[in-house]
């Protein structure tokens, strides 16, 4: 395992981190528990999860691990995160997250999901900070951190503020593109950087066709989607949702085959890439709630594959009918209220695109 530094903590973490929201089977506490032991016996030590991760069972589930690994003398850092923005709201939260986690302080506590510089003003009018640095003072949060789905210059404007230790957002190699900007402020301030969604939700090991820049010899595209990560010396942890065993597996083996390019490598591996990916929706689902009921995390699914395939139109029919069961005539329900768009962490043209997927059928 390779350790970095976080930031300017003085704590060393693995570049291999454990995301607590893919489990396969979330209520087998003993499978999560042992998914964990294996992860922590292969060197990792940065844990990190969320409330709204299955509705507070992964959080219950990392206590039942931090516990085993307390009693293996195996390290561990937790990491979770708040939406909470008022003192009130994140106190209790952090209540029972303490509980649910069974530990006396959480490591890196994130300001979760800023999706706007309007949103992280709204929240810095609610105290959020001052909250924030309270629970800090009093030794219930050990790093004041922020997870961010904010592209180009907001990414970068937000983490120049100069509060954080740490940033959480997503980067893999599909969307490097507009994430690069992030390193700036990462590099300026000396912040801790953890990457989600590593393999873009799926989509490189599922497309490694569309990888071929990344790939060496012999290398899988999850082994070549994980180290081109790992060659950006800027990253200090890259989060992998494991769903079994089988999934630790693989990540440890990649880590255990690891041969890192050079700066000069990396920078000239970017210059092949001639496809951008972004514009993939990457199934956050965070704009699942529509008014009209459209299952807009299947749509959006769909979509992908014409972007995805060569045979655009067809794969996206065949995804709906095959994979979802859903006709392209449902999504023209869609009256452009706009809440999907406001909640989507990527920015993506969803009105448009339902409005599309309608006309094909």
């Amino acid at each position: 395992m390779i350790y970095r530094d976080y930031g300017q903590t003085g704590k060393k973490v693995s570049l291999l981190g454990f995301g607590g929201m893919r489990f396969g089977h979330i209520d087998d506490h003993e499978k999560c528990v042992e998914m964990m032991i294996q992860a922590a016996e292969g060197g990792v030590t940065y844990f990190d999860t969320a409330p709204g991760y299955f509705d507070g069972k992964s959080e219950t589930v990392f206590g039942k691990g931090f516990a085993e690994l307390r009693k293996r003398n195996l390290p561990y850092y937790a990491a979770t995160k708040t939406f909470k923005t008022t003192e009130d709201g994140i106190r209790k939260e952090i209540e029972a997250q303490l509980k649910r986690l069974d530990i006396p302080a959480i490591d890196f506590y994130h300001i979760w999901c800023i999706t706007s510089l309007e949103n992280w003003e709204a929240r810095k009018k609610d105290g959020i900070l001052d909250t924030f640095r309270k629970l800090k003072e009093e030794g219930l949060v050990r790093h004041i951190c922020v997870s961010s789905h904010l592209i180009q210059n907001e990414i970068e404007t937000l983490l120049m503020e100069g509060v954080f230790e740490g940033v959480l957002f997503g980067y893999s190699a599909y969307n490097y593109r507009t994430r690069e900007k992030a390193f700036n402020a990462i590099r300026a301030k000396k912040l801790g950087a953890v990457v989600m969604n590593p393999l873009g939700g799926g989509i490189v090991p599922e497309h490694p066709e569309l990888f071929g820049f990344i790939m060496r010899d012999g290398e899988s595209a999850v082994e070549a989607g994980l180290r081109f990560l790992w060659d950006h010396r800027d990253i200090t942890v890259t989060l992998v949702g494991f769903r079994n065993k089988e999934d630790v597996a693989e990540a440890l083996g990649a880590m255990e085959g690891y041969e890192p390019r050079t700066g000069e490598d990396l920078a000239l591996l970017k210059t092949q890439a001639t496809t951008s990916f972004e514009g993939i929706c990457t199934g956050c689902a965070y704009c699942d709630d529509c008014p009209q009921d459209i299952p807009i995390p299947r749509f959006m699914d769909a979509y992908n594959q014409k972007l995805l395939k060569k045979n655009g139109d067809n794969a996206m029919k065949d995804r709906l009918l095959m994979h979802w069961n859903l006709g392209p005539g449902e999504a023209g329900k869609c009256v452009a209220c706009g809440q999907c768009e406001s909640a989507c962490t990527q920015h993506l043209p969803i009105i448009e695109r339902l409005a599309y997927i309608a006309k094909a059928g």
